[in-house]
């Protein structure tokens, strides 16, 4: 019994030794934040006016990317030229300047139009005689007085000058030659050069005392009421263009971001010449303009047929490098961007395609998109 409190102590300080220490719990560190998501309080949200919703799906037309210029037919544009070689004796019209169907664009001057009147005065005067010389020979031989031969002659004289006096008249009306005072005997050494259209001076290459050939031109005049746009559509994109499709070009001369709007009216049914396979397309202004300019370069978008597409407002897309994106919202003031790709717009909608996965389309940051990208931005400046 004496060495019972020796065995008690013994037993007390083997009982403490088997005791093992309970685990000490430890909170698990927080994951880090991903980089394409961002934070904002109640009050940021209020600020940005966030607003989330889903894609509407619309029916957006498609474009088929033309460049071209601004023309006008050939019927409205001419190239005025001498029938017969001269002089300038004077210059009528000013490049811009606007002038009438007939109006006088320069006088020219030359011996070979006295020479030529000459010659119709001449032939008028002889068919005058010949006609009475037929008229007697019929005369006698109705009475079977005078030859047959010389009545024959008498028709032959007769209808060769006339074929003479015709085309002496066609040269002089051609050449421009007033008839009506040439016919009282008036020759004139000079003839009016007159427009064929009405329209407004392109180009004058004349001065006075200037030599011209027939072959020079030595005006243009374009008629400015047919213009309309000459496109070069690729041979991959025409069988999207038909008539009476809608057309947005800009003319970067303008300095002007204004889109103008055109209708096709005519598509090509052959390639043109040259390496790159294009038809051309042509296209009537709409509405009219007088503040454009034939020869203008254009850059055009041709609208074609639509499909239905999922589409978000234009301000919910942020370019951010090659990519644009869009935000959605994982939970209440937390969101993430995701990389999609933008399609056609048309009044104030963007078409969209999703290139990643996991986005919810119910939650989609329709307004305010903007500032989540600048917040986000701004987060990551801080943590570098």
């Amino acid at each position: 019994m004496k060495y019972a409190p020796l065995l008690l102590l013994l037993l007390l300080t083997a009982c403490g030794s088997d005791k093992t220490a309970e685990p000490v719990e430890t909170a698990a560190p927080a994951p880090p934040p991903s980089p394409d998501e961002v934070r904002l309080n109640l009050a940021q949200e209020k600020a940005a006016g966030v607003e989330t919703g889903g894609f509407v799906w619309k029916n957006m037309t498609s474009d088929v990317q033309a460049n071209g210029v601004i023309d006008v037919p050939p019927q409205s544009m001419a190239a005025i030229s001498a029938i017969m070689g001269g002089y300038v004796q004077s210059v009528a019209v000013l490049p811009g300047q606007r002038i009438a169907k007939g109006g006088t664009v320069a006088v020219l001057r030359h011996p070979d139009y006295i020479q030529l009147q000459q010659q119709y005065l001449q032939s008028k005067a002889r068919v005058q005689f010949l006609t009475q010389e037929l008229d007697r020979q019929k005369i006698l031989d109705a009475e079977d007085v005078g030859a047959k031969r010389k009545l024959q002659q008498a028709r032959a004289d007769y209808a060769s000058e006339q074929a003479t006096l015709r085309a002496t008249t066609a040269q002089l009306r051609l050449l421009g030659v007033p008839m009506a005072r040439l016919n009282r005997g008036d020759i004139t050494p000079s003839v009016a050069l007159t427009s064929p259209i009405g329209g407004y001076v392109k180009s004058v290459s004349i001065n006075p005392g200037q030599y011209v050939n027939p072959q020079d031109v030595l005006v243009e005049v374009v008629d400015r009421s047919d213009l309309h746009l000459e496109l070069q559509v690729f041979e991959r994109d025409i069988a999207r263009v038909k008539i009476g499709q809608r057309i947005l070009f800009k003319i970067p001369s303008r300095g002007s971001d204004e889109d103008l709007t055109a209708r096709i009216f005519l598509v090509g049914k052959a390639f043109n010449d040259g390496p790159q396979r294009t038809v051309s397309v042509h296209a009537h202004l709409e509405p009219e303009r007088d503040d454009v300019l034939p020869g203008q370069y254009v850059a055009a978008h041709i609208q074609t047929a639509g499909r239905r597409q999922s589409t978000l407002p234009e301000d919910a897309v942020v370019q951010a490098g090659e990519f644009s994106y869009v935000f959605t919202q994982t939970k209440p003031g937390t969101y993430r961007r995701y990389r999609v790709q933008t399609g056609p717009s048309e009044n104030g909608d963007v078409a969209l395609t999703l290139l990643d996965t996991g986005a919810d389309t119910t939650r989609f940051v329709r307004h305010g998109a903007y500032f989540l990208d600048a917040e986000l931005k701004k987060g990551q400046e801080e943590e570098e």
